[in-house]
């Protein structure tokens, strides 16, 4: 298998997650999730993505489709597809397992998945956090990892445009 099979293998249809999510329980791995747009990769999102493999045996990261991305931040977002999104993530050693959703959030994947470790990047409350609520009552955990001053992937588009 070339390397390029090993990282298209980290990409996973929700139901072949669902699939791997059973094993990974039936050999006592945890499990800590975290989602996103991942547009433009950066300092930020890294510190993000270390921090929350660092709570658990596997990441697996959700990323919102293109659909939901135009939705949430506009027609002129994404800059990558969700294909390109996915193969940055499911290419980084820390990243176990990439899944697309198509909602505007993820709650009904956060359902799906029952992380032990629900981890979000930013400056919420977990009260906020979409999803905590579920993780808390199943007994995981909520974990808020404080953003990067100046790092952001809309303030690395405008840098851009006015370069």
């Amino acid at each position: 298998m070339n390397q390029g099979d090993k990282i298209n293998e980290r990409i996973f249809t929700i139901e072949r997650l669902e699939c791997h999510i059973k094993w990974w329980r039936l050999i006592n791995k945890t499990i800590a999730f975290t989602n996103g747009v991942f547009d433009l990769l950066h300092e930020g999102h890294i510190k993000v993505l270390t921090e929350a493999a660092s709570f658990a045996d596997i990441l697996i990261v959700g990323i919102n489709s293109d659909a939901s991305v135009k939705r949430l931040k506009g027609a002129s977002r994404p800059v990558h597809t969700e294909q390109t999104r996915s193969l940055i993530l499911a290419s980084l050693i820390i990243v176990d397992a990439v899944t697309v959703f198509e909602e505007d959030t993820p709650l009904e994947l956060i359902k799906k998945i029952m992380p032990d470790v629900l981890v979000k990047g930013g400056d919420y409350e977990i009260k906020d956090v979409v999803g905590a609520q579920e993780v808390i009552s199943h007994g995981g955990k909520v974990q808020i990892i404080p953003l990067i001053p100046g790092i952001s992937t809309t303030g690395t588009i405008e840098k851009m445009k006015n370069s």
